[in-house]
């Protein structure tokens, strides 16, 4: 139209140009304002217990030994050894159960050991299935971390 000015901004607002470690700051900032008591508790408890359900799942795949036909100590060796992965998953929720930034690091540690290990070993979905929950429970342990304050105030 005639008259108008037509006003063009060429520099982005600030918040357009933070780096990935600001938003990430601001956008945990944003969540502690808002988080309400069960919500705090949920964010606590969660990464915990998915952790156990997961070792219980892990567990799983230790039960194949019961089917090889060895004798009863030689199936309970079986046994134990085939139960090394959960021991290790316990032994880092024990760990990190104070230390939220151990099981950030550790979880997510051990679901990249799992995928250099055995990468072009096995379909697509083993690794889904054993390198995601890692890796959640490690994005969840990092959350817990950097909300510390407000999840420690609650629990």
């Amino acid at each position: 139209m005639p008259g108008e000015v037509l006003s063009i901004n060429t520099f982005p607002a600030s918040e357009d140009i933070l780096l990935p470690k600001q938003r990430i700051m601001k956008a945990v900032s944003q969540l502690k304002k808002r988080m309400k008591k069960p919500l705090k508790q949920l964010l606590f408890w969660t990464p915990r217990i998915l952790c156990v359900l997961f070792a219980g799942f892990i567990s799983l795949f230790a039960l194949d030994v019961f089917g090889e036909g060895r004798g009863f100590w030689q199936t309970i060796l079986a046994l134990l050894i085939h139960l090394i992965p959960t021991w290790i998953l316990l032994a880092v929720l024990v760990f990190s159960w104070r230390r939220d930034w151990a099981g950030g690091i550790l979880f997510n540690v051990l679901g990249a050991l799992y995928l250099v290990m055995f990468w072009g070993r096995f379909h697509w979905t083993a690794y889904l299935c054993i390198s995601g929950p890692l890796f959640l429970l490690g994005t969840l342990f990092l959350l817990n971390w950097l909300c510390r304050k407000e999840l420690r105030t609650s629990t």
